[in-house]
């Protein structure tokens, strides 16, 4: 006599995510939020100013952007590495007087670029030593570095706007040239940008920079040697800041010591929180500063298109940055200073 047997139905495949949300995941929350947001102050400014959407206006957009947006790139790392430079802004203005200057007493616009990113390198590298050696807080050392650097710069200027690059073919191209219908100012900004991005996301030494940033403690029990990460992460700042300085430079056609520099300090850490870069360390994506970049260029240029007292784009400029942190400190779930728990 056979006994029946029991039917066992398969188990049920799991349910496929939709693509919206495959889009979604392979995105980011955090890049879509800023996807989102620039959409819809691209909406907003072309309903207010019917030449927004004009091409060279844009393409304005994508020039007007690049210095600043070369400092909030090297600023994402930095804080990344779970620190801060507040002196990227004064190390571009020293290049840029520098390479005017060394320009200028050359002919030789290659040397004067050189010049201006070897300044940067010892810059950079003086920072990671005061930090290290000097165990200063980065916070406070690049502070009296801002001064020290700004300082140099007016006293081998002496406060006035030095040599003029105008004439020069290097110079003229980087200021006004174009490859491919993009200004050569937007192509120095995604080569620096997509080079950030694969040195953090692709290599060990990103991987590592997210390690110290996360936890130096565990980082320095994996053998990672956290001194030498700082100056080297330190000084590739200072390079960078010193292509903004070479940048500056050929914009205006002459070595600006302070006023072509003013600010940027701000706009970079702006910049890098905008795009949710944890100012704690260990979190952050050069694709999402990118993203926040292009919010505060078309934020910018819409305000000054409608005609808006650009005075008020600094105000806008430390809001979003307040904005920033706050939802920052929110998602961390961190008690709120003499609040009770």
């Amino acid at each position: 006599m056979s006994t029946p047997t029991k039917e066992t139905s398969a188990p049920a495949a799991p349910a496929q995510p939709s693509a919206a949300r495959r889009v979604l995941t392979g995105i980011g929350v955090q890049n879509s939020s800023l996807i989102i947001t620039l959409i819809a102050l691209v909406i907003l400014l072309s309903v207010l100013n019917e030449n927004f959407f004009r091409t060279n206006n844009l393409l304005l957009i994508g020039s007007a952007i690049t210095i600043m947006g070369l400092l909030a790139l090297v600023q994402t790392l930095v804080i990344i590495l779970g620190a801060l430079d507040i002196s990227v802004g004064s190390m571009a203005g020293l290049a840029s007087v520098v390479s005017a200057m060394v320009f200028t007493s050359t002919g030789n616009a290659e040397v004067g670029i050189l010049a201006a990113v070897g300044i940067g390198i010892l810059c950079g590298l003086v920072n990671g030593m005061i930090i290290i050696f000097g165990r200063v807080n980065p916070v406070v050392a690049t502070l009296a570095m801002l001064a020290t650097y700004k300082g140099i710069a007016q006293v081998i200027s002496d406060g006035k706007s030095q040599g003029y690059t105008g004439g020069d073919d290097l110079f003229i191209f980087l200021a006004k040239g174009s490859v491919l219908g993009l200004p050569s100012l937007v192509w120095v900004f995604l080569i620096v940008a997509a080079l950030l991005h694969f040195l953090l996301k692709y290599t060990d030494i990103g991987r590592n920079v997210y390690a110290i940033g996360g936890n130096d403690t565990a980082a320095r029990l994996a053998g990672i040697n956290i001194n030498r990460y700082i100056i080297g992460v330190y000084a590739l700042a200072g390079v960078v800041a010193a292509v903004a300085g070479v940048l500056i430079t050929a914009r205006t056609g002459s070595g600006q010591p302070v006023s072509g520099s003013e600010g940027l300090e701000l706009q970079a850490v702006t910049g890098a929180a905008l795009g949710g870069t944890m100012l704690k360390g260990g979190r952050g994506s050069i694709i999402s500063t990118v993203l926040a970049v292009v919010i505060l260029g078309v934020l910018d240029n819409g305000m000054s298109g409608l005609g808006i007292n650009p005075f008020w784009q600094n105000v806008a400029h430390g809001a979003l940055l307040v904005i920033a942190v706050v939802l920052q400190q929110l998602r961390s779930g961190e008690r709120r200073v003499g609040l009770p728990e």
